[in-house]
């Protein structure tokens, strides 16, 4: 579990993002506008985040990347801040470190669509063959209004024999924590509206059903925790699928969870809600679906 300075680093990290109106940040990059959050990227560099795989580890990487999904904070967190530094070559290590350059990824099979390829500076394609630059194609929209999808046109071969699998296995599991830390954010804007939202004159948070609801979405969270941080601590395949999948399932229920307690209302810009509503769905389909990491598991076991 993460430790005291881990917890400090967190805590900072949060209320940089609290500060940052990641509302006004999410809407103007999907809008095509992505200065607002170049200019927070930047500033991850001077806290460290951006270069957490160059002069961190796993386990501090899961503990950045669930305050970033607790945000949900929008570029290809995965792509740029987990996999690209062991992909990218060694002289655009300081310009990632920094924040002042994005990276996204197309990896067929489970990334065939580079997240944010329009907008980032370089896009990798990476297959078992080596690691080429690739050029945006079409852009199509995704389901979370701050995140577009670009098909990829690979380019010229930059290299072989860099640790892909490492990196991909770093990228699982940062997503893994941005949707631990999604879930969070749900289950926590969910407590906090059910304590104020009334029906026939009394807080809804007092109704059992609403109350075991939540309940749930807690418990499924708090199970999903130890196994993400044990897979960093281990970087073994079948215990990053395991984060993955319990992750993934503990956010999906947080945001059923979240849209029954808000009702309709939370569809609407009104409470900010969609950003995560959109965002867990997406996430949990990336960098590998359920299914898929079940199957890893499965082969990994036999």
């Amino acid at each position: 579990m993460p430790s005291v300075e881990q917890r400090a680093f967190a805590a900072a990290l949060h209320e940089l993002l609290t500060k940052a109106d990641l509302a006004t940040i999410s809407a103007a990059w999907a809008d095509g506008d992505t200065g607002p959050g170049r200019r927070l990227w930047a500033a991850f560099g001077d806290l460290g985040v951006t270069g957490l795989m160059i002069d961190g580890g796993p386990d501090d990487l899961v503990v950045a990347a669930e305050e970033l999904g607790h945000h949900a904070v929008p570029g290809p967190v995965a792509e740029s801040i987990a996999a690209a530094p062991l992909l990218a070559g060694e002289d655009l290590l300081p310009e990632l470190a920094a924040g002042r350059i994005i990276v996204s990824l197309a990896v067929p099979p489970w990334l065939p669509l580079a997240a944010d390829g329009d907008s980032a500076d370089l896009i990798l394609h990476v297959t078992d063959a080596g690691i080429r630059a690739a050029e945006p194609g079409a852009v199509h929209r995704s389901l979370h209004p701050a995140r577009r999808l670009a098909e990829v046109r690979p380019g010229a071969l930059l290299a072989t024999g860099r640790p892909v699998r490492r990196a991909l296995e770093l990228g699982v599991l940062a997503c893994a924590a941005q949707l631990l830390g999604a879930g969070r954010a749900l289950l926590e804007t969910s407590v906090e509206y059910a304590r104020t939202r009334t029906q026939f004159g009394t807080p809804i948070g007092s109704f059992q059903a609403v109350q075991h609801r939540l309940a749930d979405v807690s418990v499924a969270l708090t199970f999903a925790r130890p196994l993400l941080h044990a897979a960093a601590v281990t970087l073994r395949t079948e215990d990053v699928s395991a984060a993955k999948v319990a992750c993934g399932e503990a956010a999906v229920l947080a945001a059923r969870a979240a849209l029954q307690v808000h009702g309709a209302i939370g569809y609407t810009r009104e409470l900010d809600l969609n950003r995560w509503l959109t965002l867990v769905p997406v996430l949990h389909r990336s960098w590998g679906t359920a299914g898929q990491h079940r199957d890893r598991i499965l082969q990994e076991i036999r």
